[in-house]
C-alpha cells in the first residue's frame, strides 16, 4: 500500500474514532436533558453562583471583587456538580447490561469513555459557564467606579479578570468531570458510586491540600517549594491560577506569588489524563 493510501486510511480510521465518540456523547446529553435531579442540581449551582453575584451588586471593586467573592463557593460547589452529572455514567451502564452490549460495537473502551467524558462535561460547563456570565451581568450592574487601590493601571479591572476566572474554572470543571467518570469506572455498585464519588469530592476539595499542608508542616516539602508543590492538587491548582493570572495582574500591589503558574497548569493537565487514562482502564477488561 502506497504513503498516500495508508494516509488516506489513517485518517478515515480518525474520522470514524470521532464519530464515535460523538455519538456516545450524544447519548450522554440526551440522558443528562431527561434527567430531572440533575437540572435541580444546575438550578442550585445558578442561584447559587447569582445570589453572591446579586449580593456584590453595586459594591466597589468590580470584576476584582466578584473574582474574590466566588473563588472559594466555585472551587468547592464546582467538583461537586461534576460529580453529580457523572458519578454514575459507566457504572449505570454496566448495571443496566449496556457495557456487555458497547462490547459488540467496533468501539474501543477509550472511544467510549471520551464519548461518555465530552457528554457530561458538556453538560457542566454549560451550567457554570452560563451561571458566570450572568453573574458578571449581575455584579457589575449598577457597580460604581472601582476604587483605585484595586488597579495597578486603567485597564486592571476589565472583564479580562473575569474572563480568566471563568477559563480557569471550566478547566477545573473538566478535571473533576475526568475524575467522576473514573471513579464511576471502578466501581460496580450505585452505592459504590456514592462512596467512591463522596471520598474523591472530600480528596480534590480540602484532602489533597491538608496533605500538602502536613507535608510542609512535618518538613517533607521545604515551604520554600510550596508554589510548585501546590500543582499537585487540583484545587490548589486551580486557585494558584486564579491568584496568579487572573487577580495578581489586576491589582496595584500584586501578592506575593504563592502558586508556580506553570506547575499549576501542569498538575492540572496530568490529572485529566489520570481520570481519562483510569476511566478508559477500569471501563471493561481488556480481552484483546
Amino acid at each position: 500500500m502506497s504513503d498516500a493510501a495508508e494516509t488516506g486510511a489513517d485518517a478515515a480510521g480518525l474520522r470514524a474514532a470521532v464519530d464515535r465518540v460523538f455519538v456516545v456523547a450524544e447519548r450522554e446529553l440526551r440522558t443528562l436533558a431527561r434527567n430531572r435531579a440533575l437540572l435541580a442540581v444546575a438550578a442550585a449551582f445558578v442561584a447559587v453562583v447569582v445570589g453572591l453575584a446579586g449580593a456584590a451588586a453595586g459594591s466597589p471593586g468590580g470584576y476584582v471583587s466578584l473574582t474574590f467573592d466566588l473563588l472559594l463557593p466555585v472551587e468547592v460547589l464546582v467538583p461537586a456538580v461534576a460529580f453529580a452529572f457523572a458519578y454514575r455514567t459507566v457504572q449505570g451502564d454496566g448495571e443496566r447490561g449496556e457495557l456487555a452490549v458497547f462490547r459488540t460495537y467496533p468501539l474501543t473502551r477509550l472511544e467510549y469513555v471520551l464519548g461518555v467524558f465530552v457528554g457530561r462535561a458538556s453538560g457542566v460547563l454549560v451550567v457554570v459557564l452560563a451561571s458566570l456570565a450572568v453573574a458578571g451581568v449581575v455584579a457589575t450592574t449598577g457597580a460604581e467606579q472601582p476604587v483605585s487601590f484595586f488597579a495597578s493601571h486603567s485597564a486592571g479591572d476589565t472583564p479580562v479578570v473575569f474572563a480568566r476566572f471563568a477559563l480557569f474554572t471550566a478547566g477545573y470543571a473538566l478535571v473533576a468531570t475526568a475524575l467522576a467518570v473514573a471513579v464511576s469506572a471502578a466501581v460496580g455498585t450505585t452505592r459504590g458510586a456514592l462512596g467512591g464519588s463522596v471520598a474523591a469530592l472530600v480528596a480534590l476539595a480540602v484532602g489533597l491540600d491538608l496533605a500538602l499542608v502536613a507535608a510542609v508542616s512535618g518538613g517533607l516539602v521545604d515551604a520554600g517549594s510550596i508554589a510548585v508543590f501546590a500543582g499537585f492538587s487540583p484545587a490548589s491548582a486551580f486557585r494558584g491560577l486564579v491568584f496568579e493570572l487572573a487577580l495578581a495582574p489586576a491589582l496595584a500591589t500584586p501578592p506575593v506569588a504563592t502558586a508556580s503558574p506553570a506547575a499549576s497548569l501542569a498538575g492540572l493537565l496530568a490529572w485529566l489524563a489520570v481520570g481519562l487514562g483510569g476511566a478508559a482502564l477500569a471501563a471493561w477488561p481488556d480481552t484483546g
